[in-house]
């Protein structure tokens, strides 16, 4: 007969901090979003419950869908950019030795800038009078000016981001490459494998779960980016650099539309939690699917 392991109990009170901080800060305000989004607000003392009117009316809003396809295109510009030249940029950074542990702070070094400054480095960048790549595109006859240009606009905040992100997922794809075992490139360099079947069939099959990881937080982080293009474009010109949380802030801040704000957040918060189900399940089922074939062979 088989004795019952006894539960110690006192684990909770260990878990019990992290509860009561988590529904302070996530609980909590969200339930007060839910409540403002059902109702018109007046002012502190007056408010009218409306029901989901504000939901329906953001979901009618045109500014909306174009903010909304235009925070999609821009994630996906960042993860097709981002995503092979993180991956190039981890190859080519030497595997041991103080050469590599130099790269890899000079590598992090963006990391390390706070966003609003990030956006004021490529406000001055991007100047054409004192700007080192506005002045050097006029010199070569290009007339850019990230204010005046929509499409110029938006391409600064593409590079912006490429250049303040990329490195994060240079650092994940070097972890995934040094936990290779030398025996892999041993066995590969005997049977005489180029340098494109070393990388086809060793170094991005290892790669694979911090590859996930990398597309997942990169795509979740550029989807909820308000600082960086605020600072450089303030959203324009026109609405070409307004993303969906910038759309969100003048709702709430700008027009203090409280209730379609809280409305739109709460519509916001749910298309995210929906990509990370989605992501999230991608990356199990690529697990799953190299677990069941290496099983097969």
């Amino acid at each position: 007969m088989l004795s019952s392991k006894p539960v110690n109990q006192k684990a909770w009170w260990l878990v019990l901090p992290v509860v009561i901080c988590v529904a302070f800060s996530a609980v909590l305000p969200l339930m007060t979003v839910v409540n403002y989004s059902l109702q018109d607000i007046f002012s502190p003392e007056r408010r009218v419950f409306v029901g989901t009117e504000w939901f329906a009316l953001v979901m009618r809003d045109d500014e909306l869908h174009a903010a909304l396809w235009r925070q999609l295109g821009f994630s996906l510009a960042v993860l097709t950019v981002e995503i092979p030249l993180g991956i190039m940029l981890a190859l080519a950074m030497p595997a041991k030795g103080w050469k590599a542990s130099a790269v890899l702070v000079m590598v992090a070094l963006s990391l390390l800038i706070p966003w609003n400054v990030v956006g004021t480095i490529w406000q001055i960048y991007g100047r054409a009078d004192i700007g080192l790549l506005g002045a050097m595109l006029q010199k070569m006859g290009f007339d850019y000016s990230y204010t005046g240009n929509a499409t110029h606009a938006w391409l600064t905040v593409l590079s912006m981001d490429v250049w303040h992100w990329t490195p994060l997922v240079a650092l994940l794809c070097f972890a995934g490459l040094r936990s290779i075992p030398a025996a892999y490139y041993q066995a590969a360099r005997i049977d005489g494998a180029s340098k494109f079947a070393i990388f086809r069939y060793i170094q991005l099959p290892k790669m694979r779960g911090v590859l996930m990881i990398a597309v997942l937080l990169r795509f979740m982080d550029s989807f909820m980016i308000y600082t960086e293009p605020f600072v450089l474009t303030g959203g324009g010109p026109g609405n070409s650099t307004t993303f969906l949380s910038q759309y969100l802030t003048q709702k709430a801040v700008g027009q203090f539309d409280l209730g379609p704000a809280a409305a739109f957040s709460l519509i916001y918060f749910l298309i995210i939690l929906l990509l990370c189900f989605i992501l999230y399940n991608w990356m199990q089922r690529v697990g799953t699917t190299d677990k069941e074939g290496a099983g097969h062979e």
